[in-house]
Formats: structure tokens, sequence, C-alpha cells
């Protein structure tokens, strides 16, 4: 029989979003961003990596599970594909993190993705930078 579980995250758009990491992405608890965060796609999250279900991170930690993070701000949604992993921790306070890579630490919520900030359409990063945008995520873990 077939698991799913769904986590809902919303946050909102910052001006200093350029989103050009070309091996990650990621949504932070944090208000403030800098330059140096070219892979943030949305600030000021209402959930970090250990603020995610139970359901969730059990079915996030297997290897064979799809996760799937759709991402949605003023009416334009883009979706990324990538797999669970058997070593997520999901022990991050503020931020949740996808890779390309098999890459790991307390912030990795799916690695394997499909996309990285960079690979996000123009028009989309372009609607991130409204600080006043709201951003939902929903992050999905089959099993």
């Amino acid at each position: 029989m077939k698991k799913e579980a769904v986590e809902r995250i919303e946050a909102h758009g910052h001006s200093s979003v350029t989103a050009r990491h070309k091996k990650t992405f990621e949504f932070t608890k944090e208000e403030h961003l800098t330059s140096k965060g070219d892979c943030i796609l949305a600030v000021g999250a209402n959930k970090g990596a250990r603020e995610l279900s139970g359901e969730f991170k059990t079915l996030a930690a297997r290897g064979s599970t799809r996760i799937i993070i759709m991402i949605e701000v003023d009416g334009v949604r883009e979706t990324a594909v990538g797999r669970g992993d058997t070593s997520l921790t999901f022990t991050h306070e503020t931020d949740i993190v996808a890779r390309k890579s098999d890459f790991t630490c307390g912030r990795t919520v799916m690695t394997r993705s499909n996309m990285a900030a960079a690979d996000f359409s123009r028009v989309f990063t372009r609607r991130l930078r409204n600080p006043d945008a709201t951003v939902y995520v929903t992050l999905v873990a089959q099993s």
C-alpha cells in the first residue's frame, strides 16, 4: 500500500532573492538575506526541518521515497522532484534545503533533486523578490 505525507509551509519573498545556486534551493525561517544566500527562495518560513511531522520524516528517511516540492507565488507554480535518504536527520531549526547531490545534513529534506535554485524560471524568481508575496510550499513524501 502506498503511503503519503504532506507538509505545507508559508513564507514570503525578499528583494535580495537571486536564485543562482546550481546545486541546492532553500527556505528559511530567517528574515534577512544577503547576496551569499543565492540558494534561498523564500524567507520567514513558518517551519524549519525540525518542525516537519514525524510521518513526513519517517517516509522521507527512506531511499526509496519520492519527494515532491511544489512552490507557488503570485499564481505561478514550479515543482521539483527528488528522493528521500536514510541519512536525513531533520535537526535544523530554521532551514529546509533540497539538493541535487546525495549530501545530507540537518537542513536537508530532499536529495537528488531535479532542480536547484538556478533551474527555476526567471519569471518565477522575479516574483520571489517581492517582500509582500506569500510563498506557498508543499512537500510531499510518497513511499
